[in-house]
C-alpha cells in the first residue's frame, strides 16, 4: 500500500476525515444503537396504552388511515413485493448514501454524518420513555404484510420473544433514516443541481407509504420522524460543533 493511501486511511486528507476513524465511529455507534434499541420498550401493556392514546389523537385529527391503507395494499398483491423490498432493504440506501457523500461530497460529509449520529442519540430516550405498539399489533384487522411476504422467508415479526424491539413505532426510523438519506443527498447536490436535489425527497415519501400500508406505523409516527430530523439538524449546527468541524477540516486539508 502506498504511503498516500495509508495516510488517507489513518489521517485523512483533502477535506475528508480518516477512513479508519470513521469506520470505527460508525461501527461503535451502530453497535451501541442496536444494543440500547433492543433493550428499550419491553412493556407490552405500556406500548398498547400509548398506541391507544395515539389512535385517539389521530381520530380527533382525522388522520386514522392505517386500516384503509393496509386494506388497499393487501388488495393489490402486485405491489406487495416492492413494498416489502423497500421496507427490508432501507439500510442499503442508508449505507450507500453515506459512502457516496464520503467519497464524492466530502464538503458536507461531517455535517450529515453528525446529523445521523444526533438522530440515533435523540431517538433512544423516546424508545425508552414512550414504547409504542405498531398497528399490526394494536389494530384489529391489520394484515402484517411484511410477516406474510417476508423477503428472507421469515415469519417471526409477530413473535414478541424474538429478541427485537417490537414496540418502537414512535417515531418511525424507517422513515427517519430515509429522511436522513434525502437530507444528505439534498445537502450534497443543492448548490450545483438544485432540481435533482429535490428528487431525493421522494424516497421518504415512498417509505412513508410503505410503512403505513404494511401496518408497521401510524401517520403520527411519520410526523415524529420529521421532528426528529429537524432536531438532529439543529443539534448538528450548534456553534461548538461547527467550530470543531471547521478546525478538523483545516487540519485535514493541511495534512492533505
Amino acid at each position: 500500500m502506498s504511503r498516500a493511501r495509508l495516510s488517507a486511511l489513518v489521517r485523512g486528507g483533502h477535506g475528508r476525515p480518516a477512513v479508519l476513524v470513521e469506520a470505527i465511529i460508525l461501527l461503535v455507534g451502530t453497535l451501541v444503537f442496536t444494543y440500547f434499541h433492543a433493550a428499550a420498550g419491553k412493556s407490552a401493556s405500556a406500548a398498547g396504552a400509548n398506541a391507544g392514546t395515539l389512535q385517539s389523537v389521530e381520530r380527533a385529527l382525522h388522520l386514522d388511515i392505517e386500516r384503509t391503507a393496509n386494506a388497499w395494499l393487501a388488495g393489490h398483491p402486485a405491489l406487495i413485493p416492492p413494498a416489502v423490498y423497500c421496507y427490508r432493504l432501507y439500510y442499503a440506501a442508508l449505507l450507500g448514501v453515506l459512502l457516496w457523500v464520503f467519497v464524492r461530497h466530502a464538503e458536507v460529509y461531517l455535517r450529515v454524518r453528525r446529523t445521523l449520529v444526533a438522530m440515533s442519540l435523540l431517538v433512544l430516550p423516546v424508545f425508552w420513555a414512550v414504547p409504542m405498539s405498531p398497528p399490526r399489533f394494536a389494530l384489529p384487522g391489520i394484515v402484517d404484510i411484511v410477516a406474510e411476504h417476508d423477503l428472507w422467508g421469515r415469519h417471526d415479526t409477530r413473535d414478541l420473544g424474538n429478541g427485537q424491539n417490537n414496540f418502537s413505532a414512535m417515531p418511525s426510523m424507517h422513515v427517519g433514516w430515509s429522511l436522513w438519506c434525502a437530507y444528505a443527498v439534498w445537502s450534497a447536490l443543492r448548490a450545483a443541481h438544485p432540481r435533482a436535489a429535490l428528487l431525493a425527497w421522494l424516497f421518504p415519501l415512498v417509505m412513508t407509504a410503505v410503512v403505513i400500508t404494511t401496518g408497521n406505523h401510524y401517520v403520527l409516527d411519520v410526523v415524529g420522524s420529521a421532528v426528529l430530523l429537524a432536531l438532529a439538524v439543529g443539534v448538528s449546527r450548534l456553534k461548538v460543533l461547527r467550530r470543531s468541524e471547521t478546525q478538523g477540516d483545516l487540519r485535514a486539508s493541511q495534512r492533505g
